[in-house]
C-alpha cells in the first residue's frame, strides 16, 4: 500500500458562541427575553443596564401590555362555555363568577400593609362547612376523603365502589357508608358539588330552587330523562314529551342554562399571563409604520468601572475579565440585532397587511413564511423564530406575528383568498343567521360562492370548528 498526503478545500458552516446566543435570543420572547438577561446581568459584572439597575423595565402602565387569561395567540374572542351529555352531544351552558374569600386590613396599624388575599380553593371551601355540620368524627372523615377525591370542576371521578375498594380493609369501610358521607356532600355549597354526572349536577341545582319556581318540574323531567335530547336540540321531541308549546319549552332551556355545570370551577384560581408586545404600529401621514415598542427593549451596556480597570491592567492574568467583557459585547450587539430583525419582519408585514389594518379580517391577504424571507434576504427559518411569541400592537389589537400569516383558498376571477378572511366572513354570515334555521355548512360554502370564493363544505366544517363554532343542528333555536 502506498501512502500520500492530499490537500482538499472545503467550506462549512461553523455554529460560533457567539451565533448560538444570536440564535436562541431571536427565538425567544420579550419575558423569557428579560429572564434571560437577568441571569446574565447577576453571572456579568461587565454588564449592566443603561440606568444602573438589574430591574425589568416597569410595563405596568403602558398600553402594550396586557393582561390575558390563557393562550393569546389567536385574536377570536372566547368560546361561549359548553355541556357535554352523557351521549356526547354539547349544548351552551354558562358559569358561575369567581369568588374570593378573606379578611381585610388592620385598622389599628396604619403602616401595616395586608398581604393580598388568596382565594379559597374548593377543597378549603368545603372543609370549612364541613367543621360546622354535627357528625361523628369517622363520618367527618369519610365526607372529608369524598372531598378529596373531587375534581375542578366538582365532580366525583370515582364510583363509591372505586373508593371503598382503595380503603384498607381494617376500616371496614362500606359503599352504604359512603353514600351516606356523599349527600352529606352534596347538601354543601355550591350547590351540585359532588355530582357524578351532569345530569346529577343539575338535578341537585334544580331540587335546590324554591318549589314555586317557574317551569321547575318540567326541568327536572328533562335533566332525568331527556338531556340528550336537550344538547341535541330536538324541540319537537321535548315538546311532545313535556306536552307544552314553545313558549314554556323556551322557559325550560332558559331554566336549565341558568344553571352552573361546574359548580367548582369558580374556585380554581387561573393563571393571568401578561402579553408585551415587540412593535406599535401607527397610521403616520397616511402610511402604516411598525416602531419597536421601548418598553419591551432592555437598554444595556458594559460597565465602563470594570472596562477601565481590564484596561489598565492588561499585563496582568485577566482572561476571565476579558472572557466576561467579551460576553457583555456579545449579549448587547445579539438584543440590538434580535429587534432590528423583528422591526424588519414586522414593517414588511404592515406593508403586506395594509387591508387588515384598514378593514379587519375580512381584508387579510395570502401571506407566507417564504414570501417575507425572499423580501428581505433571510432564511425561512429566522422568520418563523422572529414570528412566534413576538407580538404586534395595532389598533385592532394585539397580535402574535403568526397571526398574519395565512394559507390561500383560489377564487374564480383567479385571485386568492386568506383563510383568516374566509374565517372572518363564515363568523358573520353565522352571526347574522336566522337562529331558527340556522346556515349549513354547505349553504355557507354557496353563499361564498356567490362572492366569487370557492370553498369546499369540508373546509367550511374545518374552518367553523377551529373558530368553535356548533354545526348547525346545535345552533338551533326556538
Amino acid at each position: 500500500m502506498k501512502h500520500s498526503l492530499q490537500l482538499r478545500l472545503s467550506q462549512h458552516l461553523t455554529l460560533t458562541p457567539q451565533l448560538q446566543q444570536s440564535i436562541r435570543l431571536l427565538q425567544l420572547s420579550t419575558l423569557e427575553l428579560n429572564q434571560e438577561i437577568e441571569r446574565l446581568l447577576q453571572d456579568n459584572p461587565l454588564l449592566e443596564r443603561e440606568d444602573g439597575t438589574a430591574e425589568t423595565p416597569p410595563l405596568a402602565n403602558d398600553a402594550s401590555l396586557q393582561a390575558v387569561p390563557g393562550d393569546t395567540t389567536t385574536p377570536d374572542p372566547e368560546p361561549e362555555p359548553t355541556t357535554t351529555a352523557e351521549d356526547g352531544s354539547t349544548f351552551d351552558m354558562q358559569g358561575g363568577d369567581g369568588t374570593s374569600f378573606g379578611s381585610g386590613g388592620n385598622d389599628e396599624d396604619e403602616d401595616y400593609s395586608p398581604l393580598a388575599e388568596q382565594p379559597a380553593n374548593l377543597r378549603e371551601h368545603l372543609t370549612g362547612q364541613l367543621a360546622l355540620l354535627h357528625l361523628s368524627d369517622r363520618d367527618r372523615q369519610l365526607v372529608g376523603l369524598l372531598i378529596d377525591s373531587l375534581d375542578e370542576g366538582g365532580y366525583m371521578t370515582q364510583s363509591l365502589e372505586e373508593i371503598a375498594a382503595m380503603l384498607p380493609d381494617e376500616l371496614e369501610v362500606e359503599p352504604e357508608e359512603l353514600s351516606i358521607a356523599l349527600q352529606h356532600l352534596q347538601h354543601l355549597e355550591p350547590t351540585g358539588v359532588g355530582a357524578r354526572s351532569l345530569a346529577e349536577c343539575l338535578r341537585l341545582q334544580l331540587d335546590a330552587l324554591p318549589p314555586d319556581t317557574p317551569y321547575r318540574e318540567q326541568a327536572q323531567e328533562i335533566v332525568r330523562e331527556h338531556l340528550d335530547a336537550l344538547a341535541a336540540r330536538d324541540f319537537a321531541r321535548l315538546k311532545r314529551t313535556l306536552k307544552c308549546d314553545d313558549s314554556c319549552l323556551r322557559g325550560v332551556q332558559k331554566l336549565i342554562l341558568s344553571l352552573n355545570p361546574r359548580p367548582g370551577r369558580e374556585f380554581s384560581v387561573e393563571e393571568t399571563r401578561f402579553v408585551v408586545s415587540d412593535v406599535i404600529v401607527r397610521k403616520l401621514k397616511g402610511v402604516w409604520v411598525a416602531a419597536l415598542n421601548p418598553a419591551a427593549m432592555p437598554k444595556l451596556k458594559v460597565n465602563r468601572l470594570y472596562a477601565d480597570i481590564l484596561q489598565r491592567n492588561r499585563g496582568s492574568n485577566s482572561q476571565q475579565i476579558t472572557a466576561q467583557l467579551q460576553e457583555a459585547k456579545w449579549l448587547i450587539k445579539n438584543v440590538q440585532q434580535r429587534f432590528d430583525t423583528i422591526l424588519r419582519v414586522s414593517q414588511a408585514i404592515v406593508d403586506r397587511q395594509r387591508n387588515f389594518l384598514e378593514h379587519g379580517e375580512v381584508a387579510m391577504r395570502p401571506l407566507v413564511l417564504r414570501e417575507i424571507a425572499d423580501t428581505l434576504g433571510l432564511h425561512e427559518s429566522t422568520v418563523s423564530r422572529v414570528t412566534t411569541q413576538k407580538f404586534m400592537h395595532t389598533p385592532r389589537g394585539i397580535f402574535e406575528l403568526k397571526y398574519f400569516f395565512g394559507s390561500h383558498v383560489a377564487t374564480e376571477a383567479g385571485g386568492s383568498a386568506s383563510s383568516t378572511a374566509i374565517r372572518a366572513l363564515i363568523k358573520q354570515l353565522v352571526g347574522a343567521e336566522n337562529t331558527r334555521s340556522p346556515l349549513s355548512d354547505g349553504q355557507i360554502s354557496e353563499l361564498l360562492g356567490q362572492q366569487g370564493i370557492v370553498v369546499a363544505r369540508r373546509t367550511i366544517a374545518k374552518y367553523r370548528e377551529s373558530m368553535h363554532i356548533l354545526p348547525v343542528n346545535l345552533r338551533k333555536t326556538l
